[in-house]
């Protein structure tokens, strides 16, 4: 028999990207949403999926997903975002490696990112690698505000075969969630005790370079400018945030 995989998504008004979500993972043994109350049918459309679904307040991103980690009962966990999506080919690479009997700990998987229906190639977008396959109980995601990532206690491996992340469906989306998340980001750089003002300086000009020049963002065209560009920004909110106390709010 196989060892089983529990597919788990945290959401908060994702009606819109839900339902794409959980069809990429039907071959999975579990589907878990935890959803933070949504005002939309989020939650519904997830039911209707087939998928066990809480609902809980928001404790921030890592403490959000290690909730629903907890509440799998499969030996391996799949954590994705609710505007990703498994491709046919990763869902049979993750099915073969979880059978395999020298499997690892846990495995990063390339992500596809798509911005404003394009595929970003450069610029630090690609491949994107994040270790979103693990055993239950080998590690736990950092208790962060925003950009959390998993601790594995283990070994780790690489997988092929890519995510597709449907992120930033269009500029005003983006826009919009690089103010929310320049928020937490200032909050955790004022709680790591970083130097705001020097990093104000220095920092958005080094992202935009790396982004567009180090990393080819010039490859990707106006999109990959605006990417830069709004990057760069959003690293001179975040720490302007921070310098003037916006981030206690």
């Amino acid at each position: 028999m196989k060892p089983g995989v529990s597919a788990v998504v945290i959401t908060w008004n994702e009606a819109s990207n839900i339902r794409d979500c959980l069809a990429s993972v039907r071959w999975a043994a579990e589907t878990i949403v935890l959803d933070r109350f949504s005002t939309d049918d989020t939650a519904a459309i997830a039911r209707e999926c087939g998928a066990r679904v809480y609902q809980e307040e928001w404790k921030g991103f890592g403490r959000q997903k290690n909730s629903a980690v907890e509440k799998a009962v499969s030996p391996w966990i799949l954590s994705l975002d609710a505007d990703e999506r498994v491709s046919p080919l990763l869902a049979e690479e993750i099915q073969a490696v979880v059978w395999r009997p020298d499997a690892l700990d846990g495995y990063h998987v390339p992500r596809k990112n798509f911005f404003d229906g394009q595929w970003i190639r450069h610029g630090g977008w690609h491949p994107d690698y994040v270790l979103r396959l693990f055993r239950k109980g080998s590690g736990r995601f950092q208790e962060r505000r925003v950009h959390e990532r998993f601790v594995l206690e283990g070994k780790s491996g690489y997988l092929r075969s890519p995510i597709e992340h449907y992120t930033y469906r269009s500029v005003s989306d983006y826009l919009a969630r690089m103010d929310r998340y320049s928020l937490l980001a200032a909050q955790e750089a004022a709680s790591d005790g970083k130097a705001p003002w020097s990093s104000l300086c220095l920092r958005p000009a080094f992202t935009f370079f790396k982004m567009y020049v180090l990393r080819g963002g010039f490859l990707d065209g106006k999109a990959g400018f605006f990417l830069a560009v709004s990057y760069a920004y959003y690293t001179f909110l975040k720490y302007y945030r921070a310098s003037i106390g916006d981030a206690s709010q």
